[in-house]
C-alpha cells in the first residue's frame, strides 16, 4: 500500500465503525480510512438479532436509542439503500410485581422523554401477540415505535455513502501496531502498508481490547459468545420483538417468516464462535414455554457471535485519556446495532470538535477504576 496519511484511521468494518467514517465524512472530514481484517458485517453485526428498542431504565439509555430510532426511521432515504427498518414494537414481558414495578418507573421516564411505551395486561399483550402463553404473565411493557432492522444492509448502506463522500474502505487488511510519540497516536501499521494519522478510532468488537493493547491501553472489557436460531419460513403471526429479562429470551418473526432468536447463557470469556447442542435445546425448550406454537416449527440453523463486554455492560466511548488522538466505539455488550446512528454522530462531533459530547459523558474509560459503573436494568 501507498503509506498515505489519513486524517482518521477506523479500525472495524461492522456498523460502528462504518457509522462513524459516514458521520465524519458528512462534517467534512476529507481522508477517513476504515480498515478491517475481514469483510464488512463479518464480527458482531453480520450475527446479531438486529432489535432496535428504547425501552430501556437508564435515562442516557433512552435518549441514545430514541436519537437512533428517529434516524433510522429515515435512514433508507438518506443512505440510499433499504435497509429493512420496520416499527413492529417490542412486547417486554413481566412475571412477577417486582417487574411490574420495575415497568412502571421505566414507563414513567420514557413517557418524558416521548417514547411512547405503556403497561398492558396479559390479555392485551394476547391482543398484541396472538400466539402469546399469558396465563402466567403478570403485565407486559409494549412500544410501537420500537422496531427491527437488516444490520448487513444497514451496514453496507452505511459503508456505501461513506465511500461516496470520499472515504477509503479496506478489508483483508489487519491491523499489527499503533505507534505513538510523544504527541499521541502516530502511525496505523498494518499487514499491508503503514498510515500516519493522529486520530484512531477503535471499532473492533470483540476484539476491542487486542486492539487497544496494540497501542499500549488496558481496556475493561472481554469477549463473550452469544448464539441465535433460526426456523423455517412460517405464516405470519406478530409483528413485535417479544423479550423476556426473567428468561433472557427474545423473539421476532422477521421479514421473510422466519423466526429469529436468541438466549442468554452462561458462557466464559473468549473469542469462540462455534455453535452448539447444548443453545439449540436450551432455546427450544425456552421458547416454547412462552410461544408454544413454535412447537411446531423446524429450526433451520444457528450461530455465534461475540458481546464485546464491559463491568456495567455499557459501551466505552471517546477520547482515551492515555493516549491523544486514540478513540474507543466498543463495549457495546450486544447493543451496538440498535444505538449506532447516535453513538456515530456523538462520536464524529467529539473527534471534530475535541468537545465531549454532554450524553456520552459518563461512557469514559476511567469509570470502572473510579467505582462510576453505569448500571442498566433491563438488559436481556
Amino acid at each position: 500500500m501507498d503509506g498515505k496519511a489519513y486524517d482518521v484511521v477506523i479500525i472495524g468494518a461492522g456498523v460502528i465503525g462504518c457509522a462513524v467514517g459516514y458521520e465524519l465524512t458528512r462534517r467534512g472530514v476529507d481522508d477517513v480510512l476504515i480498515l478491517d481484517r475481514g469483510y464488512v458485517s463479518g464480527g458482531a453485526t453480520g450475527r446479531c438479532g438486529a432489535g432496535v428498542r428504547q425501552q430501556w431504565g437508564l435515562e442516557m439509555n433512552c435518549r441514545l436509542a430514541k436519537r437512533s430510532v428517529d434516524r433510522f426511521v429515515n435512514l433508507a432515504e438518506e443512505l440510499g439503500e433499504d435497509i429493512e427498518f420496520e416499527q413492529g414494537g417490542y412486547l417486554v414481558l413481566a412475571f412477577d410485581d417486582e417487574e411490574v414495578e420495575l415497568f412502571r418507573r421505566n414507563i414513567v421516564l420514557q413517557n418524558s422523554l416521548e417514547i411512547p411505551s405503556r403497561l398492558v395486561t396479559p390479555q392485551e399483550a394476547g391482543e398484541i401477540v396472538p400466539v402469546l402463553r399469558t396465563d402466567e404473565l403478570a403485565a407486559a411493557a409494549w412500544c410501537p415505535t420500537d422496531g427491527h432492522g437488516n444490520p448487513f444492509k444497514t451496514n453496507y448502506a452505511y459503508a456505501h455513502a461513506a465511500q461516496r463522500n470520499g472515504c477509503t474502505l479496506r478489508t483483508f487488511e489487519e491491523v499489527t501496531a499503533v505507534e505513538t510519540d510523544a504527541a499521541g497516536v502516530a502511525v496505523v501499521v498494518t499487514d499491508k502498508g503503514r498510515y500516519p494519522t493522529r486520530r484512531v478510532v477503535n471499532a473492533a468488537g470483540g476484539w476491542a481490547a487486542e486492539v487497544a493493547r496494540l497501542a499500549g491501553i488496558e481496556l475493561d472489557l472481554y469477549p463473550e459468545r452469544h448464539q441465535i436460531m433460526v426456523t423455517e419460513p412460517y405464516e405470519r403471526l406478530f409483528d413485535p420483538m417479544v423479550i423476556s429479562f426473567k428468561h433472557h429470551l427474545y423473539c421476532q418473526q422477521v421479514v421473510h417468516g422466519a423466526f429469529l432468536m436468541g438466549l442468554g447463557m452462561p458462557e466464559e470469556p473468549g473469542t469462540d464462535q462455534s455453535s452448539g447442542w447444548e443453545f439449540i435445546e436450551a432455546m427450544s425448550r425456552m421458547a416454547q414455554s412462552i410461544l408454544p406454537v413454535l412447537g411446531g416449527v423446524k429450526a433451520v440453523r444457528q450461530w455465534a457471535g461475540l458481546y464485546a463486554m464491559t463491568p456495567d455492560a455499557q459501551p466505552i466511548l471517546g477520547e482515551h485519556h492515555q493516549l491523544a488522538g486514540f478513540y474507543n466505539a466498543v463495549g457495546f455488550s450486544g447493543h451496538g446495532y440498535m444505538i449506532a446512528p447516535a453513538t456515530a454522530e456523538l462520536l464524529a462531533e467529539e473527534i471534530v470538535s475535541g468537545e465531549r459530547p454532554e450524553l456520552i459523558a459518563p461512557l469514559d474509560a476511567r469509570r470502572f477504576a473510579r467505582g462510576e459503573l453505569v448500571l442498566e436494568p433491563n438488559v436481556v
